[in-house]
């Protein structure tokens, strides 16, 4: 289709507009987290190192960040392990209900996180009896975190022929050494794609996580959330949300360039 000159003007303009609106807040919080005011004046009467300094030396920070990164981890590995067996078992075999369980399986990435939050805090502390702790923000981040590896691998499962494993089986192979090594490898940058995207989601999230982290469990969302109002420490809050956004864009770039390189094939 091609597209005349004024319908090229506007299709700039509007995506220059929606661009804009988009990352001119992030350009904001970049040069907050140098502002010399701790009240965050514009324009910056100034620029100065010493929030992303104090950040550094942030005991209080550093505890949070390492609680988000080990509640990424070990969510993302959940994800990949139940996430690879659920799309293996619904591209792979036919069975009754087969549909209903791929809906459940996409389904917790589309429910608000309150309601997912909720319903988490009510099974583990109702029916399961269990404290709330750093282990019980795993399991609540991986129930979403299965479904950007269930996505991932159940794309690339359905553009694999099934001839290769079938081979495999009629020369003698097992189930355990046919994924070994005739399935894996092919599965091998989806996963590593569906883990980047895990991580990034589990390392942000902020609603669910509210929900099911026990008294003295303190993520890195959690953290900015409870010190962005507090007036000594709202440039420092800046300065973390930087390296959040570059945290974040880092895995969905290389998930997105994993994702070309496989299309262009």
């Amino acid at each position: 289709m091609r597209l005349s000159r004024t319908s090229k003007w506007i299709l700039g303009v509007v995506t220059i507009v929606t661009l804009a609106i988009i990352y001119l807040p992030l350009s904001v919080v970049l040069v907050n987290s140098f502002n010399t005011s701790k009240n965050m004046a514009w324009p910056p009467p100034g620029l100065t190192l010493d929030w992303w300094q104090k950040a550094s030396n942030s005991s209080g920070l550093m505890a949070a960040l390492s609680t988000s990164v080990m509640v990424a981890l070990g969510a993302t590995a959940i994800a990949l392990v139940l996430g690879t067996l659920l799309s293996m078992a619904l591209a792979r075999y036919k069975f009754f209900g087969k549909q209903a369980v791929s809906l459940l399986v996409v389904l917790p990435i589309a429910l608000p996180g309150i309601v997912t939050g909720i319903a988490l805090n009510n099974a583990f502390r109702t029916v399961l009896g269990w404290n709330l702790s750093i282990v019980t923000i795993m399991v609540a981040h991986a129930t979403f975190c299965i479904v950007t590896v269930y996505n991932n691998v159940m794309a690339r499962l359905t553009r694999m022929h099934p001839n290769l494993e079938e081979a495999s089986a009629d020369l003698g192979a097992g189930l355990w050494t046919t994924f070994r090594l005739v399935t894996f490898p092919q599965l091998g940058s989806a996963l590593f794609a569906g883990g980047l995207l895990a991580f990034a989601l589990s390392f942000d999230e902020i609603v669910v996580t509210t929900f099911t982290a026990g008294s003295g469990v303190q993520t890195l969302p959690i953290w900015i959330l409870e010190n962005m109002f507090r007036p000594n420490q709202a440039p420092v809050v800046n300065v973390v949300a930087v390296v959040l956004v570059v945290v974040s864009v880092i895995p969905i770039y290389f998930a997105q360039r994993l994702a070309g390189s496989e299309q262009r094939r």
